[in-house]
């Protein structure tokens, strides 16, 4: 089912998320149905988006869903870093379509997670999918990329096209 994205501004957007427990179970694939339905009718209006967290579908669990080359689900990820080098990008997000914020990341992460059936899987990720998981997982623990803006100049309205619409 898609649901509706919550937007910049959002007190649940700014929460911590709990993690997700034996008793979730029998919910987890109804949520992640939900996460993949809203990302891929995001793409459909407005061209973008490769991943989203269950915090801005309204769901307060420590679950990412990405969908690239193929379906990635992150339940209770721990995201790390094998150094220190960073970067500098502009960052957007489903929550605030067309505004775009000068950020800092790292150029490489690793993210230890569960997979849907709760198996432990390792990633080392670099470039853009080290910054994509960083921007999730931010939302896990109620973090925006406007709070990690790097300065008050630091934020930009884009040209995000609505598609597909009248």
């Amino acid at each position: 089912m898609v649901r509706e994205i919550l937007k910049l501004g959002n007190p649940n957007l700014y929460e911590v998320s709990v993690e997700v427990t034996g008793e979730d179970t029998s919910l987890l694939p109804g949520w992640i149905q939900d996460l993949h339905d809203t990302l891929l009718e995001y793409r459909k209006i407005y061209g973008a988006g490769r991943a989203v967290a269950a915090p801005q579908i309204g769901i307060q669990k420590r679950l990412l869903y990405m969908y690239t080359d193929k379906p990635y689900v992150f339940v209770n990820p721990k995201l790390s870093f094998p150094d220190k080098e960073k970067y500098t990008l502009l960052d957007d997000c489903m929550s605030f379509p067309g505004l775009l914020v000068r950020v800092e990341r790292y150029r490489r992460a690793v993210i230890e997670y569960l997979d849907e059936n709760f198996v432990p899987q390792r990633m080392e990720l670099t470039g853009d999918y080290a910054e994509l998981l960083q921007h999730e997982y931010d939302h896990l623990d109620g973090i925006l990329a406007t709070m990690r803006a790097l300065d008050n100049k630091s934020l930009f309205m884009g040209q995000m096209k609505r598609k597909n619409l009248p």
